[in-house]
């Protein structure tokens, strides 16, 4: 079990050698043999990764299965997983197999497009495992290569224009990181992000200005900020949002679907892992300003994607919305608040990718997303259209499905700090229903009267199976949620004390008036 964590992570990586030095051709029979490699590493990981959640100690709120060892040019590499990581790993490798079966149908450069969602596999997997600063960028930057690649090579019409963007918004945004982790090593001396969390490591606090402006908190806000921007896109929050909708349309299914489930959940990660416990009285000078910002995203992006005809951009919006939840909980900083945060990034792991999903589903039928050229499917749709309904419901927060439970967490958890920021929240459960219906109504409902539509076939074994775990786990986690939150629990309620006790101890120097 010593290298645990480092075998999850790589079994992609050597299949995606094994492809790239092995398997020649591109003939149907090549072709085939490049999904079932792919898809056989993915199933490997999988569980190779139930050994790290079956000996996972939710008790000891550390980090636990470590391994630490010096690489190139005495760089640290160090991995290791807490309460707060190891559901982000299994959600990683859970969903990676039913991705790769999605894929069944894609004919263009086949074993260059499974090569490249395998790297992005251990990428993604690389994230939540990094215990060193220089390691956690490495991987954390990386990752945009391969969704860059999916994106601009097997995406829609206007593929470039979205890789670009979501290239650059993504990557500038990372830029200001690095110059704070450049900071953090240059004042601790260490890039082990184990003991950058110890309370021996303390960056400076008190007030200091920054061309004429008071700075509350000193450094430890200015490094905040430059962690919050890199995450703050990659979330995305309102208003650097703009890059996702764009990048959803474009991107194939299964892009799509590694996009929402996977890499959103990799800035509210950050936000855990880095600005609450390194960075405390940043987070307690900056956080009503990302309750509002949360707000705004919540509201906003619900009235967006109400007027929206593309169904991929829609469930884009609802995304954005759904992760203001997110950043909102996360910035409550009390138990619930976090609680109902990580349990909304999981749920919304499985209930988007389902959401696209869905739309695959028929896009690979008709080739075409707008709304206005469906409806009636449940004519000749049954199954398609149960599935479906059953994840807009859930996508609304139905009690009873995953996604009733983080988000009544997370409104409990911001009601506690502001009740004006959590009525406004509120307003986006009966938004978010609005929207939902709505799609469903003109995709599903009605009368089948299209002519185009009336020859279109319901889905097939494979595509029904590859639903089957996502609404097992919805079901699961709605009427079980301590599935979750036992996990969870205790590693979030030692980071709600360490913050606590940080910014209790925390008495800003005021600052004396010239004469």
């Amino acid at each position: 079990m010593s290298n645990i964590l480092s075998l999850t992570t790589f079994i992609p990586l050597g299949g995606a050698i094994i492809l790239a030095l092995l398997l020649r051709g591109d003939d149907a029979a090549a072709q085939k043999n490049a999904k079932w490699v792919a898809m056989s590493t993915s199933l490997v990981t999988f569980v190779v990764s139930l050994f790290i959640l079956s000996n996972f100690d939710p008790s000891d709120t550390g980090f636990q299965f470590v391994e630490e060892r010096t690489w190139l040019a005495g760089l640290q590499y160090k991995m290791g997983v807490d309460g707060i990581s190891i559901l982000f790993v299994m959600l990683t490798t859970f969903l990676m197999p039913l991705v790769f079966a999605s894929c069944w149908n894609v004919t263009t450069r086949v074993k260059e497009y499974m090569i490249a969602f395998l790297l992005l596999e251990t990428l993604m997997l690389g994230v939540f495992m990094a215990l060193d600063l220089v390691l956690f960028y490495l991987f954390f930057e990386a990752g945009l290569i391969p969704m860059f690649l999916i994106i601009g090579i097997w995406g829609g019409k206007n593929r470039i224009y979205a890789s670009f963007k979501f290239f650059l918004y993504t990557f500038l945004g990372s830029v200001l990181m690095l110059v704070a982790m450049v900071a953090m090593f240059y004042h601790a001396g260490t890039t082990d992000i184990a003991l950058l969390l110890s309370p021996e490591v303390s960056f400076a606090s008190d007030p200091i200005t920054v061309l004429g402006l008071n700075i509350m908190g000193g450094a430890q806000t200015l490094m905040w900020i430059a962690f919050f921007a890199s995450f703050a896109v990659k979330m995305p929050m309102w208003p650097v949002h703009t890059w996702l909708p764009d990048a959803h349309v474009q991107a194939p299914t299964a892009g799509s679907v590694v996009l929402a489930a996977i890499l959103l959940k990799m800035g509210g990660y950050g936000f855990l892992r880095f600005s609450l416990p390194m960075f405390p009285i940043g987070s307690e000078v900056m956080g009503p300003l990302v309750l509002w910002l949360s707000a705004i995203a919540i509201v906003y992006t619900s009235l967006v994607a109400l007027v929206q005809e593309d169904m991929k951009k829609l469930i884009a919006y609802s995304s954005v919305a759904h992760m203001g939840y997110v950043t909102m909980g996360i910035f409550a900083v009390n138990q619930q608040g976090i609680d109902g945060a990580i349990f909304q990034m999981i749920s919304h792991g499985f209930i988007s990718g389902a959401l696209f999903l869905c739309v695959g589903v028929i896009y690979d039928r008709m080739h075409t997303r707008d709304i206005d050229a469906y409806g009636g499917l449940v004519n000749r749709m049954p199954a398609y259209a149960l599935i479906f309904m059953f994840f807009t419901m859930a996508n609304v927060g139905l009690p009873g499905t995953s996604g009733f439970i983080g988000e009544f967490l997370v409104l409990i958890g911001i009601f506690q700090v502001n009740t004006w920021v959590a009525a406004i929240a509120t307003t986006g459960v009966i938004f978010s229903a609005a929207y939902a219906l709505w799609l469903y109504r003109r995709v599903v409902m009605g009368d089948l009267i299209k002519e185009s539509l009336k020859s279109i076939t319901d889905m097939t074994k494979r595509e029904k199976l590859i639903f089957v775990p996502l609404v097992t786990m919805t079901l699961l986690l709605g009427v079980y949620p301590a599935l979750v939150l036992d996990i969870i629990g205790p590693s979030v309620e030692a980071l709600v004390e360490n913050y606590e006790t940080a910014v209790a101890g925390f008495a800003p120097v005021t600052p004396v008036a010239s004469h």
